[in-house]
């Protein structure tokens, strides 16, 4: 009996990293999509005060972030925390399932790829889990950089610079009808070219750091010391809260100079660009202003770093075939 208490409280090492093969793709994909939405909307306020330092040309872009918090708080209440949020949950799904499978494959095919490779273990995960981060980026920027488009004009409503939109249907209408197919995309080529390094970033930072703080706690394959439930929780949210700090950091000049791409139209004639976007930022506040909503945006990267993988490494946990 006490054999079998041992049995359900721990885990072997090998339940840390999952791999393609081990899943029930139905599964899955099935709990993702419940578990990754709720794991969204617990993050997605950060992003709308996040989002909406960036875009204002005055007011907010000056504030603290807690500052504008409350004051998106007294305006607009609740629901103007989670503006975008219902277009961003339903519309993220299929993107999400193409995210994964290509996260997951490729991941897979990596480490079989680097097996014979005369490389330090941890070094061949994060090799494995960059590549596989950077080629689902480039994936799913298909996908989601018009859902990013659709919901950042929804979060910034009524700020100076903005186009007023009732809904997504009126937001990509008035972008079609604006700028055509290409409005959708804005922000495409600065998303691709900067999110996959980034993303490379995140998940090298992530299996690394998983790697190297299981075998500094003495884990290793093929021995009787098993990690606890609670243990394998606690590792992976530090190496995910550890990467997402990182790639916060490096990302959000770019995410800056994205948002207001996405989102601005009053430019005084002519399609906004990044050059234009980039030199109107340093006008403004100079250098510090590629770092408007940092603070936000530092806190959204390590909660959603450390949610997304617990999450995550949970989802796996739970379709293991």
């Amino acid at each position: 009996m006490e054999a079998e208490a041992v049995a359900t409280t721990e885990l072997a090492l090998a339940d840390t990293d999952i791999n393609w093969h081990r899943l029930d793709k139905t599964k899955f994909h099935v709990i993702g999509a419940v578990l990754f939405t709720a794991q969204s909307a617990l993050i997605h306020p950060t992003a709308v005060v996040k989002t909406r330092m960036q875009v204002a040309e005055s007011g907010l872009s000056q504030m603290r972030g807690t500052s504008v918090f409350c004051h998106i708080l007294k305006n607009d209440g609740i629901l103007g925390l989670f503006r975008g949020f219902g277009t961003s949950a339903i519309a993220s799904m299929p993107g999400r399932i193409l995210a994964l499978t290509s996260l997951e494959m490729s991941k897979d095919f990596m480490l079989k790829y680097t097996e014979g490779f005369h490389m330090p273990e941890a070094s061949r995960i994060g090799v494995a889990n960059g590549v596989a981060g950077m080629f689902s980026n480039l994936v799913s920027c298909v996908y989601f950089v018009p859902l990013d488009v659709i919901c950042q004009r929804l979060m910034v409503q009524g700020l100076p610079g903005t186009t007023y939109c009732s809904g997504p249907i009126d937001v990509v209408r008035k972008v079609m009808k604006a700028e055509g197919f290409r409005g959708i995309y804005r922000g495409f080529g600065l998303t691709a070219v900067t999110q996959s390094p980034a993303s490379a970033l995140w998940w090298g930072s992530y299996g690394a750091a998983q790697h190297i703080i299981w075998r500094s706690l003495g884990y290793r394959d093929g021995i009787e010391k098993k990690p606890s439930h609670t243990e394998m929780v606690t590792v992976q949210a530090t190496a995910g809260m550890v990467a997402g700090a990182c790639s916060s950091i490096i990302t959000t000049p770019i995410d800056t100079v994205k948002t207001r791409l996405q989102v601005m139209d009053d430019y005084g004639g002519g399609r906004p660009s990044v050059l234009k976007t980039a030199k109107t930022l340093l006008k403004e506040d100079g250098w510090w202003g590629f770092y408007r909503g940092f603070g936000p945006r530092f806190l959204n990267m390590s909660l959603y770093g450390t949610t997304m993988i617990v999450t995550y490494e949970l989802i796996k946990r739970l379709s293991i075939a």
